[in-house]
């Protein structure tokens, strides 16, 4: 008799012929091919197919087998079938423990059943789907109930109004289930998307202990996630992401009806309605859950027809595209151009633009709307066909690629072994075949996407018609001297130069050896840029700098791509070069900086805090918390993103000194939330949540005290951050995870992982430099203080230049209570009575010191003046500001509201402490030197000028130095 696996292609039969004896040491069981469909060579055809499979038959033989005897694998996955294997799961639960083991079990058993009929094709794509949605709720409700009766033991049952009738009854949690699991489109592998909330205000009764509700459902939610996305000896059920709820990860984990309601209402934004289109009740209070959605429903649906939907879906993809750039994934199937997130932004656009109207179009599934769409005319038949195969096609890939390996994820194979796996799933002979279907589909949903949702109109418009000389100067058709005198006559400064390095680009090893159609692109685009930098006053000088970037993108000529069809950001590249080597030298580490230059308007007015905010979070609402090193190189890109535009902006003179501080600043302060949420994000699931005295969790409990000029809002394009971390809960208790730590060691470890995060030097560069030497005992002293003990330290062991340093501080990020706590403390230090003339020989004294250490050595102060450092330069008038705000502040508590010199000098004015026309005078002068420092760092200068500047603004300086410091 031949082997089981004769038929197989060569690569497959031979790995599975290497695997069988391991598998099956005694044979096939009896068990396993019961039934007539259910052949040795069917076993074999499912080992070929998928790793996954494979191990668990070796591994969990006794479990497939009980599985077998439910129902056969023959047989159809209905939600039914799956609720009926729950049932006998949970009643051997009979404790926490027992219903994560049971909750896990349950997935092994029931992946091994969707992933063996999904890869065989004995299910097709709606019962797959409907039945992977099925499993996901199944698990979230059971949970939720056990959870839910198990935490009414402990704590009492929450009590409020019902949201129908009025009535204080019994409330529970509304569970919603975003994306495809909303859609009940779910992956064979694949995290889901959350949202808790809970019907109103209240507090619980009949508990041992009671609480407010919303610190039930809290807990509550927090027990969950953890019954779902733990791994332990069992492995996983669900990676649960909850960052698609109000305010992402900074957020409450759970919410009333009304705080949902007014949040979207006020602050909702357009990705959210997106969002919110497939949003689902899918565990717990299903009646009010109901109510819930029904008071959602006009913020996602216009009653209007809504055409600023495409706008928002446009932006949306903008930054997809961006992403698949940066991170090289063309060949995701998701994501990538042609892929399925094209298919549904399709769909939700006419969701978002007509729903209002057509109430036909207020469903959930995608294969559903788009019926829907074709029998409202919306899209031609042959369109929707061919999306309609495309769509099928794509999830069919995605869960051959998923299933192989129980693993998430929409790249295509590249090792041949897997690419004939894929081939086979899918019903090809051999993987070329499989490569072409799937082009073509994905040539099909691009142009359908690019028809649909377009392009700005005029935004791809190709470069005018351009003078044949720059063809022929770049393609050295010309001698070296005519080519000279063509860059003479077109205005370069120095022609020979730039001709030199011309044909040092075009004869580099790199340029020579690209391939076809990379050398056509950059034939193409150095005679526009060329043409390009005759706009400017100094085209030889801009060649040079930009042409770093163009050696940076010689073997990425995607990045040509762009600038050949936006001649626009071509304008914008070559005018940003030519006036700042700075910014030349960001695009050239950085070159998907050049996205940024698409878009002029939004180039030229950099986002407020608010919308920075919403741009990161909806960044990194594709990466999990635990991919760090993603999370770590998006948010570098984000940074330098936006630290461009700023530039840009001050380059134009469209943002004065002070908003440039105040926007790099907002972003310096967005980072760091976003760190914090990470890095306690990362712990929390590692140890679980630190404790209160009162046995609730805390949110955080954590907060980053800025310094310098972070807490001076006067952060500068190049600057450090000055940090202390403090945190406000018991030391002595410990966290509440299956690995607990004290609250203490938990807060160490994450000012440690907050610090590795900003400071690691990654393939994007470092964050930020972080500086922790302000910290109470400096380097000696705790990384993380609680609120407590920096106060003890302020009041009774802190040196006079560390109260100084206290007048430029604030909280820029992390638990608001903390943050508060912070501001008390620091304006009970500064409105401390001291002896003035013991003070002022203190600062004079540190002053002297700083001097000697950090200034010009007087052998060159005729040469160079340092403009921070020197006599008469930005630090005097600091040290004059902070010795008046510490003399005065016991007299005048308004004071301490600010920590910025700027408001600082105007409210010492205004107090009486310094004449109004000396503050004024002082506050100009402060700007004129500060404005110098960042005019001079886009320029890639150091602070340093010659000896003879400023010498009206010094000589000021020097006297209100004399008038406040000495002769006081």
């Amino acid at each position: 008799m031949s082997e089981p696996w004769h038929s197989l292609p060569k690569p497959l039969a031979e790995d599975v012929a290497a695997c069988w004896q391991s598998v099956f040491p005694d044979d096939v069981p009896q068990w396993l091919i019961c039934a007539p469909e259910m052949t040795e060579s069917v076993v074999a055809d499912a080992l070929s197919r998928s790793l996954f499979l494979r191990q668990t038959l070796e591994r969990h033989a006794e479990q497939v087998q009980a599985l077998l005897e439910s129902r056969l694998l023959t047989e159809p996955t209905t939600p039914e079938y799956l609720k009926s294997r729950w049932q006998a799961y949970l009643a051997e639960v009979d404790g926490e423990a027992a219903l994560h083991s049971a909750l896990r079990r349950f997935r092994r058993e029931s992946q091994f059943r969707m992933i063996w009929r999904d890869l065989l094709r004995w299910a097709d794509l709606a019962e797959t789907m409907a039945a992977t949605s099925a499993f996901a709720e199944i698990c979230i409700d059971g949970a939720l109930d056990w959870l839910y009766e198990d935490s009414c033991e402990q704590y009492g049952t929450p009590r409020g109004a019902d949201p129908v009738t009025g009535n204080e009854v019994d409330q529970k949690m509304v569970v919603l289930g975003m994306g495809k699991l909303g859609g009940r489109e779910l992956n064979v592998s694949s995290d889901i998307d959350l949202i808790f909330a809970f019907p109103s205000k209240g507090e619980t009764q009949g508990g041992r202990r009671s609480m407010d509700n919303q610190q039930f459902f809290v807990r509550l939610g927090q027990r969950l996630i953890q019954a779902l996305d733990q791994i332990t000896a069992d492995g996983f059920v669900f990676r649960v992401d909850m960052r698609l709820r109000p305010y992402g990860q900074s957020g409450a984990l759970a919410l009333s009806f009304a705080a949902l309601e007014t949040y979207y209402q006020d602050q909702g934004r357009d990705w959210e309605r997106y969002a919110m289109v497939k949003a689902r009740v899918v565990a717990g209070d299903q009646r009010t859950g109901q109510v819930l959605m029904d008071s959602l429903r006009p913020f996602v649906y216009r009653k209007y027809i809504d055409f600023s939907a495409f706008e928002s879906l446009r932006s949306m993809k903008a930054m997809i595209s961006r992403e698949v750039r940066r991170k090289g994934l063309e060949n995701n199937i998701k994501l990538g151009s042609g892929g399925i997130r094209e298919i549904e932004f399709v769909v939700q656009a006419f969701q978002l633009i007509r729903g209002g109207r057509d109430r036909e179009l207020q469903q959930r599934e995608l294969l559903v709307i788009l019926k829907e769409l074709e029998a409202l005319e919306l899209l031609p038949s042959p369109v929707v066909t061919e999306l309609r195969e495309a769509y099928v096609f794509l999830r069919n890939l995605e869960h051959a690629l998923q299933g192989m390996e129980d693993k998430q994820t929409q790249l295509l194979p590249e090792d041949e072994l897997s690419r004939a796996r894929v081939a086979m799933i899918m019903g090809f002979d051999h993987w070329q075949a499989c490569e072409e279907a799937l082009r073509e589909h994905r040539e099909r949903v691009a142009t359908h996407f690019a028809n649909i949702i377009a392009t700005e109109e005029g935004e791809d418009e190709g470069p005018a018609s351009l003078d044949e000389g720059w063809f022929e100067l770049w393609l050295a058709e010309m001698d070296e001297s005519a080519a000279v005198d063509w860059l003479s006559s077109r205005g370069f400064e120095n022609p020979e130069a730039s001709h030199a390095e011309l044909v040092e680009l075009r004869e580099s090893r790199t340029a020579q050896t690209l391939q076809t159609q990379g050398r056509k692109r950059l034939n193409q685009f150095m005679p526009m840029l060329l043409e390009a930098l005759t706009q400017v006053s100094n085209p030889s000088e801009t060649l040079s700098r930009v042409l770093q970037l163009v050696e940076a993108i010689l073997r990425r000529t995607a990045y040509m791509v762009l600038l050949l069809e936006n001649p626009g950001a071509c304008t914008q590249l070559v005018r940003l070069c030519s006036d700042s080597p700075w910014i030349a030298r960001q695009l050239a580490e950085t070159p998907l900086l050049l996205d940024e230059l698409l878009n002029a308007e939004s180039l030229y007015s950099p986002p407020a805090k608010a919308e920075l905010q919403d741009d990161l979070r909806q960044q990194m609402l594709r990466i999990p918390f635990e991919d760090l090193e993603e999370q770590m190189e998006s948010l570098r890109h984000f940074k330098k993103a936006h630290i461009l535009r700023v530039a840009a902006s001050e380059l134009k003179g469209t943002l004065p000194l002070m908003k440039v501080s105040d926007y790099l600043t907002w972003i310096a302060e967005v980072v760091l939330d976003h760190v914090v949420d990470v890095a306690f994000a990362n712990l929390v699931g590692r140890h679980g949540h630190p404790q209160r005295a009162d046995g609730s969790a805390c949110e955080t409990d954590f907060a980053i005290i800025g310094y310098g000029k972070l807490g001076g809002i006067e952060l500068g394009y190049t600057s450090d951050l000055d940090l202390v971390f403090v945190h406000n809960a018991d030391p002595e208790l410990t966290t509440d995870g299956e690995k607990p730590i004290d609250n203490a060691v938990f807060y160490t470890r994450l000012g440690q992982r907050i610090v590795h995060i900003l400071n690691t030097q990654t393939p994007s560069g470092q964050l930020y430099e972080v500086d922790m030497r302000l910290r109470p005992s400096g380097n000696s002293g705790l990384l993380v203080s609680t609120l407590q003990a920096f106060e003890k330290y302020q009041r009774e062991d802190a040196w006079t230049w560390e109260h100084q340093a206290l007048a430029r501080a604030r909280g820029v990020a992390g638990c608001s209570e903390t943050l508060e706590g912070f501001e008390s403390i620091r304006h009970d230090i500064l409105c401390q009575q001291r002896d003035r003339d013991k003070l002022r020989q203190d600062v004079v004294g540190m002053r002297e010191k700083m001097r000697a250490s950090l200034g010009t050595p007087e052998s060159r102060q005729a040469d160079v003046f340092h403009i921070k450092h020197d006599t008469g330069g930005i630090i005097d008038i600091e040290f004059i500001v902070q010795y008046l705000m510490l003399a005065w502040c016991s007299e005048h508590p308004e004071l301490t509201q600010w920590s910025d010199n700027i408001r600082q000098m105007e409210e010492l004015g205004r107090a009486g402490v310094m004449a109004v026309e000396d503050a004024e005078k002082l506050r100009e002068t402060f700007i004129a030197l500060r404005s110098t420092i960042h005019r001079r760092a886009l320029q890639n200068l150091n602070s340093q000028v010659e000896g003879s500047a400023f010498p009206g603004e010094r000589d000021y300086i020097r006297a209100m130095w004399k008038k406040v410091m000495i002769d006081a």
